[in-house]
């Protein structure tokens, strides 16, 4: 994820059918980006071109990516760059049975830019497209965006909303209404859940997301991450205390102990 862009010349504005942020801005759909990445195994199905964003609304204790809070410290990027770099790849990336991911950060936070990298990875260069977000900003998230994703990766940090402000620094509800938006298109989810001792790995808090996401019907994978510090040398690099610091990570007994709990629910969990 350290891979940054190189410096580009100012691109011209794009001719043709128009896309949704030609549609929205009437001149080159431009963000703020934190880098790029070939990624295999975390951000979706095969080899991706992951693009990670910068500004995210959500603090939360663990996150290994501090460093993409602050929408100001990402760099100026067009998606015109960021489709030119991800065409380099896209016979490596689909012979791999991969795509392309947007990711964060929170993706939502820029959503014209990220509809406009979704319409064009999937339409021009023909890639699969995954969207991976907390959901707290889904009602930004318009129709059209979801149409050009292929799978949302929803993280749903916690079934207790005390526990879920106290992990993000937000509320819950917009994740869950989010969630039962995605279901009611019937659009493919992976739902992404962190397994944190004495944090969000009290039994009815991981029932509780196991009986929602069995409930919805269009998740078709959980994948319960064991909580880990290799993001605490990003923390202490930007000059803060590493909240989580006394944490033990779970056992592989622990988590496979979460993992029995979405199994048990019918769904299919790693």
């Amino acid at each position: 994820m350290t891979t940054l862009l190189p410096s580009a010349p100012s691109t011209p504005a794009r001719t043709g059918p128009a896309t949704p942020a030609a549609a929205v801005t009437r001149r080159p759909a431009v963000g703020s980006v934190h880098s790029w990445d070939l990624s295999t195994g975390v951000d979706g199905p095969g080899t991706r071109f992951v693009t990670f964003l910068s500004g995210c609304p959500l603090t939360c204790l663990y996150c290994h990516n501090p460093d993409t809070w602050r929408m100001r410290d990402g760099r100026r990027t067009t998606a015109d760059e960021l489709v030119a770099e991800a065409g380099k790849y896209t016979r490596f990336i689909e012979a791999a049975g991969g795509g392309a991911t947007i990711s964060g950060g929170e993706p939502l936070l820029q959503p014209v830019f990220t509809g406009e990298l979704l319409h064009r990875f999937k339409h021009e260069l023909g890639l699969h497209t995954a969207l991976d977000t907390s959901g707290f900003l889904g009602v930004r998230a318009t129709d059209a965006l979801l149409r050009d994703t292929d799978l949302v990766l929803l993280d749903i940090k916690s079934w207790d909303p005390a526990t879920y402000r106290k992990v993000t620094g937000r509320p819950l509800q917009p994740t869950l209404d989010f969630a039962r938006r995605l279901a009611d298109l019937d659009k493919e989810v992976h739902v992404r859940f962190v397994l944190v001792p004495g944090l969000t790995d009290d039994p009815a808090n991981i029932e509780g997301v196991a009986a929602f996401a069995a409930s919805l019907g269009n998740v078709s994978r959980v994948d319960v991450l064991p909580f880990h510090r290799l993001g605490e040398a990003k923390w202490q690099a930007l000059g803060r205390p590493f909240p989580l610091d006394d944490t033990p990570c779970p056992t592989p007994e622990q988590t496979a102990l979460a993992r029995s709990v979405f199994t048990a629910h019918g769904l299919y969990a790693v």
